[in-house]
């Protein structure tokens, strides 16, 4: 059972209303984690905000696909693994073998990989990576502004793990099973 309600936007009013309505107008729906954020009007606005100014940089739609079920796995959130793997699959166009790969920090790809595997040292060492960790990403290819957006997708996932995860959020995305064996 949900911890925190997941507001209704037929009858919401004020910001939160004016976000959702943005959200649907967008989306076609207002998801629960959306609804449940709504409670706090800065909550939800921070969140889309950060978002769709993510969605702006250099790192792309599919390499942010993949660190959010990477991280959703390693952190145990159901909502965001079921979001992000449908969000992956329908919308960004995403394989499904890519997909369950990524559910296990894995990638055929070696630059994405990097990646990965750094998304997970961050979760993990929760923040306090080493030199190698960083070098390594660097070793792969990327560039300061690109690791600069890999630690930005990775915290704004642990937000919404860790929201959806205290709020009990209720998924209203096709389930997706977790990997339990996500932690190194």
């Amino acid at each position: 059972m949900q911890r925190i309600t997941a507001l209704n936007p037929e009858t919401t009013t004020g910001k939160s209303k004016d976000l959702f309505n943005a959200i649907q107008s967008k989306l076609g729906l207002v998801p629960n984690m959306m609804r449940t954020f709504g409670n706090s009007p800065a909550a939800l606005n921070g969140y889309l905000s950060f978002n769709a100014a993510l969605n702006e940089g250099v790192l792309g739609g599919k390499l942010g696909e993949l660190i959010a079920l990477t991280v959703a796995n390693v952190n145990q959130c159901e909502y965001c693994n079921a979001a992000h793997s449908f969000i992956g699959e329908k919308l960004v166009h995403i394989d499904t073998n890519t997909l369950a790969d990524a559910r296990h920090g894995k990638s055929t790809d070696a630059k994405i990989q990097a990646a990965l595997t750094f998304s997970k040292i961050i979760v993990q060492k929760r923040g306090l990576v080493n030199d190698d960790d960083v070098n390594a990403l660097k070793d792969a290819g990327y560039n300061e502004a690109e690791i600069t957006e890999i630690i930005a997708h990775v915290g704004l996932n642990i937000l919404t793990n860790y929201f959806n995860n205290v709020a009990n959020v209720t998924v209203d995305f096709p389930k997706v099973e977790l990997i339990e064996t996500a932690v190194i």
